[in-house]
C-alpha cells in the first residue's frame, strides 16, 4: 500500500526504543549483582597461591627439623623468595626459634589481594592455620 507521498505503508518489524530500554534495565540489575560475585571468587581463588607457600614453609621447617632438631630462618630453608609464586603476598617469619616457627603470608599493598577480609594468613610449627581479618567471603583456609 502507498500513501499520497508516495511512501510505503507496510508495517515495518523492529524494537522500539522503549523496548531497548527495558532489556538495558535489566542487564544493568543482572549485573550488578553478578560483578561483585565475580571479584569475590578471584579474590577466593588467589587466596590459595598464599596458603600454597605457607604449607610449603611449614613442610620445609619440619624437614629441616628432623634434620637439625630445630627450626630454621627463610635462609636457613634456602627460601630466597620474599613473595609468593604469583606475587599476591609477601613471605615473612616474624617468630622463629629452636623449638617454634611462625610463618605469615601478607597481601602486597595495592595488589588484587589487598581488598581480601582474610587479610594476613599465618602458620605455625603445630600446624594451626589463621587469618588476621574475617571470614566473610569463605573460609580463609
Amino acid at each position: 500500500m502507498i500513501d499520497a507521498g508516495g511512501m510505503d505503508m507496510r508495517r515495518q518489524s523492529g524494537f522500539t526504543l522503549i523496548e531497548l530500554m527495558i532489556v538495558v534495565g535489566i542487564i544493568a540489575i543482572l549485573a550488578a549483582f553478578a560483578v561483585p560475585a565475580y571479584l569475590r571468587y578471584g579474590i577466593r581463588a588467589r587466596r590459595a597461591d598464599g596458603q600454597e607457600i605457607l604449607l610449603r614453609i611449614a613442610n620445609a621447617q619440619e624437614r629441616y627439623y628432623a634434620t637439625n632438631n630445630t627450626y630454621g630462618t627463610l635462609a636457613l630453608l634456602q627460601y630466597n623468595q620474599t613473595t609468593s609464586d604469583k606475587g599476591y603476598y609477601t613471605i615473612s617469619m616474624p617468630a622463629s626459634s629452636a623449638t617454634a616457627f611462625t610463618a605469615n603470608a601478607v597481601p602486597v599493598a595495592g595488589g588484587p589481594q589487598s581488598k581480601d577480609d582474610c587479610k594476613t594468613l599465618t602458620i605455625n610449627n603445630a600446624g594451626v592455620k589463621s587469618q588476621s581479618g574475617s571470614t566473610t567471603n569463605g573460609s580463609c583456609w
